[in-house]
């Protein structure tokens, strides 16, 4: 990562000061030492901390465009960025020229090659960096980033990118980022969906909780999934992975429609993307991820 002058002087603005957006804030001011701006929205964590480190909020995409030489999106998915990239009064009305936008939501890849060409069309730059860590991570500065665009461009924004992560992986061009991002979310949550239909069966059958993820630990399921559940398990204790279960249907989803635009089989993913869909239309979308262990038990 560089860290030149020129790259220190660069504001930024944030779309999205949620769980993941608010630790990616902070960081670029009290890390990067730079300017921030933010868009005002419900969905927002608290801005105490921002506000008293001098960031500046926004009520307009645009303006908040006209403001900053890098805009990061950290929003939910394809249509969000979508919208705030070329809806009416959107990022790209406003953009500097030169400026980049950075996509550190998670997206579909065919969405994501547009947005680029229309950021592109407008003068900017666009990467996609989706990240691999969760919200803690992101309060301490220390996300990782698969990252897909022009080395230039990644090379321009990586003083931002260091202010708020400890692993910058560029992967490929635009896109590389959010297609690598699907497939290891489809990875993660398939095993830790796997992992919790098993633990709900063994609750079921009376087995005790911590002699389950032992055996587990001792052999062939030993794994991050394992780590991430077993506090659940063990003590029903969800915050190790702050990740909704709409949020990893979402996910599924968009690997799905992926994996069927490339002509790659879908079969498992379509039984998984299922058994999630079930929980969120029961109404329980909100809950974590560890917390499929209670909603896969007999009679939940």
């Amino acid at each position: 990562m560089r860290d030149s002058a020129e790259g220190k002087n660069m504001k930024v603005g944030i779309i999205g000061v949620g769980l993941m957006g608010h630790g990616i804030a902070r960081n670029v001011m009290r890390r990067g030492g730079f300017d921030l701006g933010y868009i005002n929205h419900p969905g927002n964590q608290p801005t105490e901390e921002l506000d008293g480190l001098g960031a500046t909020a926004f009520d307009s995409l645009t303006e908040l465009a006209a403001a900053s030489d890098v805009v990061i999106l950290c929003v939910t998915g394809s249509p969000q960025v979508e919208a705030i990239l070329t809806g009416d009064g959107g990022v790209i009305a406003g953009l500097k020229p030169g400026a980049v936008v950075v996509d550190c939501s998670t997206s579909l890849p065919a969405s994501t090659l547009k947005m680029a060409e229309a950021v592109k069309a407008a003068g900017g730059g666009f990467i996609d960096a989706p990240m691999t860590r969760t919200a803690p991570f992101a309060h301490e500065g220390k996300l990782n980033l698969l990252v897909g665009g022009d080395a230039t461009v990644v090379a321009k924004v990586a003083p931002v990118l260091a202010s708020f992560t400890e692993e910058v992986k560029h992967v490929g061009e635009v896109s590389a980022g959010h297609r690598l991002k699907l497939l290891h979310n489809y990875v993660s949550v398939g095993f830790m969906s796997l992992l919790a239909e098993a633990a709900a069966q063994s609750a079921d059958a009376g087995i005790d909780p911590q002699s389950f993820v032992d055996v587990l630990a001792a052999g062939g399921g030993a794994s991050a999934a394992l780590d991430r559940l077993s506090p659940f398990i063990v003590n029903g204790d969800r915050e190790t992975l702050p990740f909704s279960i709409s949020n990893a249907m979402k996910d599924f989803d968009y690997y799905r429609q992926m994996s069927s635009q490339s002509g790659a089989r879908v079969e498992i993913a379509d039984g998984v993307y299922k058994a999630l869909s079930d929980v969120v239309n029961d109404g329980a979308g909100d809950a974590y991820v560890p917390e499929l262990v209670r909603y896969f038990r007999k009679g939940a």
